[in-house]
């Protein structure tokens, strides 16, 4: 039997049922808020894209294509590219937003809709019901919009089941019957109070839910609108599954004025779902000439019959608004209504307008035509030809700088109109730069605009100077107040309207003034406001080549009224230009015949012979005709021109076609070229306007040689005759360069820029320097200085090598650490254009370094210190390769001073430094020869020698003797009361009736190196004096006077004091002296200056002191040494000198070793001698250390403790 497996499964069971759905609560209270915006004086062209639509103001288009330049948080209400005559719903950024403006007309009304006074609000809180249909309404519609044939009775009422049907409308039936099979077409377009038949039924057509409706009065006529708020407690509808979800409510709101019908004026709804109390405002405009309002709400939706369906809404109060009615004429202005919904505060709002309407140049003289505004850019379009006959026209929108300019000038309300008419005015300046400013220029986006354009909004009072300045700088204008009025003078190209040389300028000639290279700017950052982005961007323009030489240097500028980027990029070109560029100024004085005809913006001609090298200019000494003029000075001016040398060339340079420029009768300038000169006779190629004045300025150019071109920028007079004149350089061609890149065409203002000649009398030396104590050889490479040249170029090389090039600015060049060898070098002149000369001047030179054997030992003595040593003084070595890194070599012969030579002689001392003057040397009987070695190992060629033959003892050293009065300069030390008269050549006091006591502290401190007892001796030489012959020069009691005539100066007195430290740090008192012994390491001297006669003073005319070591000798008692070197310390220290005092070890005392008990063979080495001790060594034959029992004795200086 087989065993049967069953498999029993269960049922899972019913699915759970999904989790209720809940609505999203999707409504809120809104609430709407007014904004009201100053935009500008009137009146404007209105708004941007309006104006370049063409659209007309008061149209829908116009106002739709306004929302474009409305900008809320910066974005604009209306998308860029909507269409204005119909935009889409999805083109709006913004909902719910009501705009409306202004353009500040004079005769403008007041804007509708701005409350000025808002009363409280009328509580109503009413519900608003409609149960008309409550029962009937599911009987009479099957959803097909058919009656469908039913019976109804009186007062029972229907809705039509049409889409197109009003929403309003109810048909109660008035006649019982049986309606017909189809909904009757009338329904579809039937009024209140209408009769409709259908079939045995007659209906009557009324307003939904008219028995529920709730309506409030208004009795105040001055009423301009009312604001109806509406509030739901509640909107949801709760399912039999657990769902929650909103619902639709239709509402509307009626008005009737008077006994009017109602009229309906907002019909809206509702949708979504709110849990809690929503609420909504509703803004209706009134008309006027009532006596009463009604104000009546409605519920369109029929009433909820049942519990889970909550939609009711109450009619919660109504307010009473008056509207502000001030038109504020001349005022442009905007208003804008914006919910809460999408904004959570008061956005920033910005507007895009075409602004103030400005007069504009009328028709022009002759017929030559009319100018108008392109409306796309604001630009005026001048006709060809155009000629201003004086006469402004009709105020347009422009943004041309030179009528904005013209308009704040004159204008009476925002302006100077009340101190300034256009009589006062130069208003062909003014339309000259309007002109020039509204000419096409590349934008830099392969488009172009005009130079120069005014868009700003100036929005605070300001200085008018200050604002007249910006906008002339805008297109790039300086504005003159002369002769009673203003004119504008303009950097465009413009001709030079006056000359100056030499012969019409003050003695003092032309003075230059420019600014550094390195501190002109090479990046400039223009600041001006992007109408794309609504702020304020940044376009930056370079200047490669100064990057590249000086680095680069930032200027931040604001481009005052600048919209446009490539209008930014061109000021920024400028303004780097000028820096580059027009940064020179000329000053010079003239006379009233010149300084009455220039003014500011002028360009002149200048032609200086200093700086251009040459004469080209002076006075008119004759002019036979219009076509031939002599000038003065033939001799000296040239027409000449330079070779390819440098080198002038003779005769006139008429080749290089000269023109003669000549300031005529009228104080015109007028420019002819010269075909022949002869004696100083010039041949014009065409006649002048007519005949020049005698003594009419001229000026000579030519292409090899031009004028220097400036601006004026400043004429002032000085005393009636004379008148300073300032000048910026100008550039002619930085016009085309500023606006499309042009390459600037060459300029030669000076044949100093011609090649210059090579320098000469090239020289070079060799010498020995010292750098950080050590010694280098260097060659010195010298050559006679080129007229105005200023700098060098040096190449040079080091025998087969390559040429090596440095750049030097003096006659003379510098090389170190030379090699032993032969050097080439070449200098080549560069001119005022940096431009080297054709050949250099060359030469060679062979460099011997260091290899020169060291000076002679000079002015070799010998002095005894004690019976053991001698001191040899000698003078420092002249070498600096000794005095740095070299030595002194002390040998000793017993040979007589004739037959001693240094070859035959033996180191007597270790080597001393090389700039030693002396060295301490054992008493030796016979001859002492030195010399000196370099750093190199050379020595001197000859030695010097000296001989001893009896040693005497020295029983003292000065360790200093210090002399203030013999000090360069003399009394440097430190002064308080006293000064240094240089009449009386001594050390007074400064005031004695002020300070009867003056003290002079020395200028050094005396350091021995460690503590010793000084002897001290003072130097003084002084004398008493009267500082005035009259009694009443003497402030004392005349009872107290010592002398009554003046005649001896006994009361004033000097002393000398003293104050000792060991540690260098701490002092002790001040102690007199005269001569006495001190104790101590560091030593500070004072003269103290007194009198008790303040008509007295001192004269201290020699102030010092003199301080001394006694020699002295240790003896010791018996010592036994190591197995080795034995230290060993003396009792008290010796003096031996220090850096500042005879030198370090200069006094070394001398050692002598009285050994015990020595051996055959035994020795010992003395070594460390030093004034605390020495190293004594013994050994034996065998040069192996042993002990022994010694003595010693030594003899130095000083007794340290």
């Amino acid at each position: 039997m087989t065993d049967e497996i069953k498999i029993i499964r269960g049922a899972k069971g019913p699915k759970p049922p999904p989790a209720p759905y809940r609505a999203p609560d999707t409504l809120h209270s809104r609430q709407f808020a007014t904004v009201q915006d100053l935009i500008s004086e009137g009146e404007i062209e209105g708004f941007a894209s309006a104006s370049k639509e063409e659209h007309t103001k008061g149209t829908t288009a116009y106002e739709n294509a306004s929302l474009k330049d409305v900008f809320l948080d910066d974005t604009p209400i209306l998308q860029p590219n909507a269409s204005s005559t119909n935009p889409s719903d999805e083109q709006f950024n913004f909902k719910d937003v009501t705009f409306k403006s202004k353009f500040g007309t004079s005769n403008q009304t007041a804007m509708s809709g701005i409350p000025a006074e808002s009363r409280t609000p009328v509580g109503v809180q009413v519900e608003v019901e409609n149960d008309d249909l409550a029962t009937t309404w599911t009987a009479i519609d099957d959803g097909a919009g058919n009656l469908s044939g039913k019976n109804y009775t009186v007062n029972q009422i229907v809705k039509s089941g049409n889409d197109a049907a009003s929403d309003l409308i109810v048909f109660k039936c008035t006649t019982a019957g049986q309606a017909g099979t189809t909904e009757p077409a009338a329904f579809l377009t039937a009024s209140v109070g209408q009769t409709i038949t259908d079939g045995g039924v007659t209906w009557t057509a009324q307003t939904v839910g008219l028995t529920g409706a709730v309506t409030r009065q208004i009795t105040n006529t001055d009423v301009d609108a009312v604001v109806v708020t509406l509030t739901w407690p509640q909107i949801q509808i709760f399912q039999d599954n657990g769902d929650i979800r909103g619902d639709t409510v239709k509402y509307a709101i009626q008005v009737r004025n008077d006994s009017d019908a109602f009229a309906t004026r907002i019909e809206a709804s509702v949708t979504g779902r709110t849990a809690d109390a929503y609420a909504r405002d509703h803004r209706i405009e009134l008309t006027s000439g009532f006596t009463t309002v009604d104000v009546r709400v409605l519920r369109i939706t029929p009433d909820s019959t049942v519990s889970t369906r909550v939609n009711a809404f109450q009619f919660t109060s109504f307010q009473e608004v008056l509207d502000n009615t001030s038109t504020y004429p001349n005022s442009a202005y905007t208003a804008l209504r914006f919910d809460s919904k999408q904004f959570n505060r008061i956005p920033s709002r910005k507007y895009r307008i075409r602004g103030i309407k400005v007069r504009i140049p009328g028709a022009g003289a002759s017929g030559t035509g009319t100018p108008t505004v392109d409306i796309q850019t604001g630009r005026i379009d001048y006709p060809s030809g155009y000629v201003f006959n004086g006469v402004m026209g009709a105020a347009v929108y422009t943004n041309c700088p030179a009528m904005c300019l013209l308009d704040l000038l004159t204008n009476t309300r925002y302006g100077l109109g009340n101190h300034i008419v256009d009589s006062n005015l130069d208003l062909f300046s003014f339309v000259a730069a309007s002109k020039y400013a509204n000419e096409l220029v590349d934008d830099g986006q392969g488009s172009t605009e005009a130079r120069f354009s005014c868009n700003v909004n100036i929005q605070s009072p300001k200085e008018a100077f200050e604002v007249i300045n910006e906008l002339s700088g805008v297109m790039r204008c300086m504005p003159i107040w002369s002769a009673g009025g203003i004119t504008l003078s303009q950097d465009k190209p413009t001709s030079p309207s006056y000359l100056f040389n030499l012969a019409n300028v003050g003695e003092s000639g032309f003075s230059y003034q420019g600014s550094s290279l390195k501190t002109r700017h090479s990046v400039i950052s223009v600041s001006y406001f992007n109408m794309d982005s609504k702020e304020v961007d940044f376009e930056v323009v370079e200047d490669a080549t100064a990057i590249n030489k000086f680095g680069s240097i930032l200027k931040q500028i604001k481009a005052f009224a600048c919209t446009s980027r490539g209008q930014a990029a061109r000021l920024g070109r400028a303004v780097l230009f000028a820096e580059q560029n027009e940064s020179e100024t000329v000053t010079f004085s003239t006379s009233i015949d010149s300084g009455v005809l220039v003014r500011p913006g002028n360009v002149i001609e200048v032609n200086d012979p200093v700086r251009a090298g040459t004469r080209r200019g002076g006075r008119i000494v004759a002019a036979a005709s219009t076509t031939s003029i002599t000038i003065d000075a033939e001799s000296q001016t040239s027409l000449t021109t330079r070779d390819s040398d440098g080198n002038l060339n003779s005769g006139p340079g008429l080749t290089v076609q000269p023109t003669i420029s000549i300031i005529m009768p009228d104080g015109s300038v007028e420019t002819k070229t010269i075909t022949a000169e002869s004696s100083g006779v010039c041949t014009l190629d065409s006649a002048l306007s007519t005949t020049p004045n005698v003594n009419a300025p001229y000026v000579i150019s030519s292409t090899t040689l031009q004028t220097q071109l400036f601006r004026v920028i400043q004429v002032e007079e000085q005393d009636g005759i004379n008148y300073t004149i300032t000048a910026l350089s100008h550039v002619p061609g930085k016009y085309a360069f500023i606006e499309d890149g042009t390459i600037l065409p060459t300029r030669t203002i000076s044949l100093l820029n011609q090649p210059a000649p090579p320098p000469s009398n090239l020289t070079i030396t060799e010498t020995t320097i010292v750098i950080n104590n050590i010694a280098r050889s260097k060659l010195i490479v010298d050559w006679q200085p080129v007229e105005a040249v200023t700098q060098y170029l040096v190449n040079y090389k080091f025998e087969d090598g390559n040429y090596v090039s440095q750049v030097v600015f003096a006659s003379d060049f510098e090389l170190l650490d030379t090699p032993i060898g032969l050097y080439t070098f070449q200098v080549f002149s560069y001119n005022a254009a940096l431009e080297l000369s054709t050949n250099p001047t060359e030469k060679t030179f062979n460099a011997i370094g260091k290899t020169a054997l060291p000076d002679n030992v000079q002015n070799l003595t010998i002095e005894p210190v004690n019976e053991q040593f001698v001191r040899l003084r000698f003078s420092q070595s002249t070498a600096v390769d000794v005095l740095h890194g070299g030595r002194v070599y002390v040998r000793h012969s017993n040979l007589a001073l004739n037959s001693a030579s240094f070859q035959a002689a033996q180191d007597v001392i270790e080597a001393v430094a090389g700039n030693a003057t002396e060295a301490i040397c054992p008493a030796l009987a016979g001859t002492y020869l030195v010399k000196f070695q370099d750093d190199g190992g050379r020595f001197s060629q000859t030695e010097a020698k000296v001989s001893l033959s009896v040693v005497q003892i020295t029983d003292e050293i000065i360790v200093k003797e210090d002399r203030e009065d013999t000090d360069t300069p003399q009394f440097n030390g430190t002064k308080s009361n006293v000064q240094y008269d240089g009449n009386k050549g001594g050390l007074v006091l400064t005031n004695p009736v002020n300070n009867a006591t003056g003290t002079y502290d020395f200028v050094e401190t005396l350091d021995l190196g460690a503590v010793f007892s000084l002897s001290i001796t003072r130097h003084f030489q002084g004398v008493g004096f009267y500082t005035g012959d009259l009694f009443d020069n003497r402030t004392e009691l005349i009872d107290t006077w010592t002398d009554f005539d003046g005649s001896v100066a006994n009361d004033a007195n000097a002393r000398l004091s003293v104050r000792t430290s060991t540690d260098m740090s701490s002092y002790s008192d001040f102690n007199d002296v005269a001569n006495g012994v001190f104790k101590g390491r560091g030593f500070q001297f004072r003269a103290t200056l007194e009198t008790t006669d303040t008509a007295q003073n001192i004269n201290l005319q020699e102030l010092g002191y003199k301080a001394i070591l006694k020699s002295r000798t240790e003896q010791s008692a018996v010592i036994t040494s190591n197995q080795g070197a034995t230290s060993v310390n003396f009792a008290n220290r010796f003096f031996v000198g220090t850096s500042g005092l005879g030198n370090q070890n200069n006094f070394l005392p001398v050692v002598n070793i009285s050994p015990q008990n020595m051996g055959s063979g035994d020795y010992y080495e003395l070594s460390s001698i030093s004034g605390t001790g020495f190293i004594v060594h013994f050994k034996n034959s065998s040069n192996a250390s042993i002990s022994k029992n010694f003595t010693y004795s030594a003899v130095g200086f000083g007794k340290g403790g």
